[in-house]
């Protein structure tokens, strides 16, 4: 929505996602000399990621604020009325936000979970919403012959049934990568049961053709590509001429960079899909703006919904990710 890099005052940092100990040490000293508020976000509040890393967030802002200013800075956004978290957020006085009872995590983007740091970062919350309002109104079709969700969802499944075992999406502008990040948990944790599902992949071209683009255009073939084509970039220039043309690139001059970049959106399709007989499916954007962004999470909510149904296992639920977990504690030593 804002780019790599967007203008705002607010710097957004996100921890409590993984276990690494140089990321979490970093981050701590990063933040040093900063006024810093902290939103910790967790249903339970006992995921172990989220737990750790904010207790050591909270015993650095209590030695820097003292400990009533520190809960006048820290917001919890989880349970309404039970779980670990929920509780130490009553008896700290920390002020808190809603996660709804019946929304999973990977569904949580258009709640508080997702909606209170997209609007600290500075986007318009009241766009995203309209935008899924939009999907919501446009998509609420029973027909498959103009409900665009709905023809994704079965377009996956046929892929599948032809022998396809990963769907990698792509982009070719690098701000969408962590909407990509988020993709793969939506489709994965929703279909990956009993054996079946696609395996989620993403890529950014065209940077990733230079990792990747073998691999699909002459590998096993037992992938499709599904590529998000946007029609109007959130920026764009010119490319200027040079008078000696020593980099031999005055032939694109006058040329945007977008135009570059769509030129190389058409070339990798035509080898992906005419040499190299890799199936693609387009969904095109209008562009990168909120209300477009809430409109894509609303229609890749409805096309996983619709799509892992067809598989016959429940979309909403995550029964794997306990394995993990109880070894991990085991390991732990937790009690």
């Amino acid at each position: 929505v804002q780019g790599l890099f967007g203008k705002n005052d607010v710097e957004v940092l996100f921890v409590g996602n993984t276990f690494s100990s140089t990321a979490i040490v970093q981050l701590l000293d990063y933040i040093k000399g900063k006024s810093v508020y902290c939103n910790v976000i967790s249903k339970s509040g006992t995921t172990t990621e989220t737990a750790l890393a904010f207790r050591m967030i909270r015993q650095y802002m209590e030695s820097v604020y003292g400990v009533d200013e520190s809960a006048k800075r820290i917001f919890a956004t989880t349970d309404k009325k039970r779980g670990t978290l929920k509780a130490l957020a009553d008896k700290a006085g920390f002020e808190t936000f809603t996660i709804p009872d019946d929304i999973g995590g990977r569904y949580s983007v258009l709640t508080s979970v997702g909606l209170l740091p997209i609007g600290v970062a500075g986007i318009d919350i009241e766009a995203v919403m309209a935008g899924a309002k939009s999907a919501m109104l446009t998509l609420n079709d029973e027909s498959l012959k103009t409900n665009a969700a709905y023809q994704y969802a079965v377009a996956r499944r046929i892929l599948e049934n032809q022998g396809k075992f990963a769907e990698m999406l792509v982009s070719y502008e690098s701000h969408l990568t962590m909407l990509a990040e988020w993709w793969k948990q939506l489709f994965g944790e929703s279909e990956g049961k009993e054996g079946k599902g696609l395996l989620p992949a993403s890529v950014n071209f065209s940077t990733d053709l230079h990792s990747m683009g073998q691999f699909v255009q002459e590998g096993s073939n037992k992938l499709f590509e599904t590529v998000i084509v946007v029609d109007q970039p959130m920026l764009d220039a010119t490319v200027p001429s040079a008078e000696d043309d020593g980099d031999q690139l005055n032939y694109l001059a006058g040329k945007s960079l977008d135009w570059v970049n769509k030129m190389a959106f058409r070339g990798t399709l035509a080898a992906h899909v005419d040499e190299g007989n890799v199936s693609n499916i387009l969904l095109n954007i209008e562009d990168t703006s909120a209300f477009t962004f809430g409109y894509l999470v609303y229609f890749f909510f409805k096309a996983c919904g619709m799509s892992v149904y067809l598989l016959d296992v429940n979309p909403f639920d995550q029964p794997g990710v306990e394995v993990y977990k109880r070894n991990m504690f085991k390991l732990l030593g937790k009690k």
